[in-house]
């Protein structure tokens, strides 16, 4: 019974400094999603991604590696293997930010649909799964809002129920949920049909300019912060200074 007891005692041991390795060692921080998230190439372009602008927010030396791609839902971004080429990236301690939804919603296109109580709940999980395979810590996010208002001046939510069912999957796997879904509708609702159109690009009403990308991103840091999750030491709440 000694030796049991003693075994325990230095399980214990290792887990507890395994973790706060984890929580010390600057992280590099992945963020896999579509064009909402993902960077853009032409700095003279006024579109970005709200991941685009979140490394103003990285305390160094933590890294940023912003893998999101344009027009890339959960089914094509396995597919086309670039979920692949991060797991062999993938270190213990890093962690993965996952946001999904406008493109797993298109019916119409096979090589992306995927639908919300089937394949997209079922590649969430498998994120969530082999990044936690891989002593990483995985972060889901829900859909950020496309910008639509009604004839009456009433907020239109286009994304159904692909934010219900991240909501679910983060629920069951008991994974940290940023819910961009409610805060960006909130933003855009909160602006007004004028004031939000300030938060994208020319006539687009899905992807983001610069003030709205980084406003995006501030709410992505300041919920990481209330959630209280080790990543937030990282993290400022206000952009970084070059």
């Amino acid at each position: 019974m000694a030796d049991s007891a003693m075994i325990r005692h230095l399980l214990i041991l290792i887990l507890s400094c395994t973790a706060l390795h984890a929580e010390s060692t600057p992280p590099t921080i992945h963020m896999i999603g579509d064009s909402t998230m993902a960077n853009k190439k032409n700095p003279a372009h006024p579109e970005r991604g709200w991941g685009q602008l979140f490394s103003e927010f990285i305390i160094p030396p933590a890294k940023l590696e912003n893998r999101a791609l344009n027009g890339r839902s959960t089914r094509s971004f396995i597919n086309e293997k670039h979920w692949a080429a991060l797991l062999t990236e993938l270190k213990p301690g890093d962690w993965v930010i996952i946001q999904f939804g406008h493109n797993d919603q298109k019916s119409d296109n096979p090589k992306v649909h995927a639908a919300h109580d089937g394949a997209y709940r079922e590649n969430l999980i498998r994120f969530i799964t082999e990044t936690r395979a891989r002593s990483a810590f995985p972060i889901l996010a829900t859909s950020v809002v496309r910008r639509r208002w009604d004839a009456h001046g009433n907020f239109i939510d286009t994304l159904g129920e692909y934010p219900a069912a991240t909501r679910a999957v983060a629920a069951r796997e008991n994974v940290p949920l940023l819910d961009l879904h409610q805060l960006t509708l909130k933003m855009e609702s909160d602006a007004g049909i004028d004031g939000s159109a300030k938060f994208h690009f020319s006539k687009d009403d899905t992807h983001y300019s610069e003030l709205g990308a980084r406003a995006t991103s501030a709410l992505a840091a300041a919920e990481i912060h209330r959630l209280q999750l080790p990543l937030a030491r990282w993290i400022s709440l206000d952009p970084v200074a070059p």
